[in-house]
Formats: structure tokens, C-alpha cells, sequence
């Protein structure tokens, strides 16, 4: 299966790079290339890629805005990149919509595996934006109650905790001595039961309600 890219990013020499090493894979394919946050929605929207690689900072309109324009219609999944680890940026892009969040300083081989997955209908989260997230939601305190939560059953409660932990859906089911494709129908009942778009939006709902507190095991 061929995965179409929208490249969107004010720095021409970045797009050129993503571009070079991007098509040297059978898989992918290049639909476009943006330079701001306006041109990347408008682009999203005569193209139809599958996955737009998203910068933040750009001109007119950044790229937290442009993912939620874009997410809002579902024109694309969108997977940010960014050199900012930054709370208002990671928080920013996630409560967007973007289905995963990804350093520009990754290995070349994680940003391989994060277009796939993301596309694959899953979300990613660099290491480091998880440890943020956890720290930013330990610091508010008390979590808020939240509808939803009590429709899980106590095995799908578990499978989010682990979730949020950042596990994949292999490693949760090496955790818990499950089949992959149980971990699987697991993640699809906890996202319907919370009303969430993804993975990415059940760790953001994990911290925020208390699922995960920082600093346990």
C-alpha cells in the first residue's frame, strides 16, 4: 500500500530533505509540499494525502492551527514535527488532533515507523513528549471526574493505563499474556467507551482524569 505525503514546513531546505530521503521508499509517495499553515490546509484539502508531516512554527498560520483545520474536516492524518519540546506545542498539536508528535532530531528509521503507524490508524508519541505529559498532568493536582471511565471494564482500564504508558500494542500484550489482537479490540472498546479519536487522545484523557499517576509503576 502506497502512503501519500503533504510535507508542510517554512524551510525549504527541510522539505527538500524530508523529500530526498522520503521517496528513496517504495511505499511512500510525495503528493505536495507547503510552506505555511494556510498553504498546508488548502493543500490537504486539493490533495487528499494520507498523512501531512507537520511543522509548528510557520507564517500565517501555524501548525497547531492548521492541524486542527485539517483534523476537523478529516482531511488527513497529521504527524507533527517539530526541533520545539515544548509544553504549548506538544499539548497544543495533540488537543488539535494530530495523531502522533515527533522531534525533527528522531533517527530516520522512528520517523519511518511513526508515518506508518500513524497512517496505520494508531497514534505515536515521542518518549519525551510522554514524560512531559506526565509531569505537566502530575503538577495540576486533583484529576477531574470524567463520563466514560466508569464503562470500562477493569481489563480495558488496564489496557489504557498501559497506554498511556506509551506501550505499543505488542508490548502491552507481552505485559498482560494476550494476544496482539486482543490488546486490539481492547484499544477499539476503551477509544468508543471515552469518546476519543485515538491512542494519542487516550493518553492526553489517561492524565487529565487520573487513570495514570506520575511516578507509580
Amino acid at each position: 500500500m502506497t502512503i501519500r505525503l503533504l510535507i508542510a514546513d517554512d524551510q525549504e531546505l527541510v522539505r527538500t530533505g524530508f523529500r530526498l530521503f522520503l521517496e528513496t521508499k517504495d511505499d511512500l509517495v510525495i503528493a505536495g509540499e507547503a510552506a505555511d499553515g494556510a498553504e498546508a490546509v488548502a493543500r490537504a484539502r486539493a490533495l487528499r494525502p494520507d498523512v501531512v508531516l507537520m511543522d509548528v512554527r510557520m507564517p500565517r498560520m501555524d501548525g497547531v492551527e492548521a492541524t486542527a483545520a485539517i483534523a476537523r474536516e478529516g482531511l488527513a492524518r497529521v504527524l507533527v514535527l517539530t526541533t520545539f519540546d515544548l509544553d504549548e506545542y506538544v499539548f497544543g498539536a495533540l488537543r488539535a488532533g494530530a495523531a502522533g508528535f515527533l522531534l525533527k532530531d528522531a533517527p530516520r528509521e522512528r520517523l519511518l515507523e511513526a508515518i506508518r503507524v500513524v497512517h496505520g490508524g494508531e497514534a505515536l508519541l515521542s518518549p519525551s513528549v510522554t514524560r512531559r505529559l506526565i509531569e505537566a498532568y502530575a503538577a495540576r493536582g486533583e484529576p477531574r471526574p470524567a463520563a466514560g471511565l466508569e464503562e470500562l471494564t477493569p481489563r480495558e482500564r488496564e489496557v489504557l493505563a498501559l497506554v498511556a504508558r506509551g506501550l505499543s500494542n505488542a508490548e502491552i500484550a507481552g505485559a498482560l499474556v494476550v494476544s496482539e489482537k486482543t490488546v486490539k479490540s481492547h484499544v477499539g472498546s476503551v477509544l468508543m467507551k471515552l469518546g476519543v479519536r485515538d491512542r494519542v487522545q487516550a493518553v492526553v484523557f489517561a492524565y487529565e482524569h487520573g487513570v495514570v499517576v506520575a511516578g507509580t509503576a
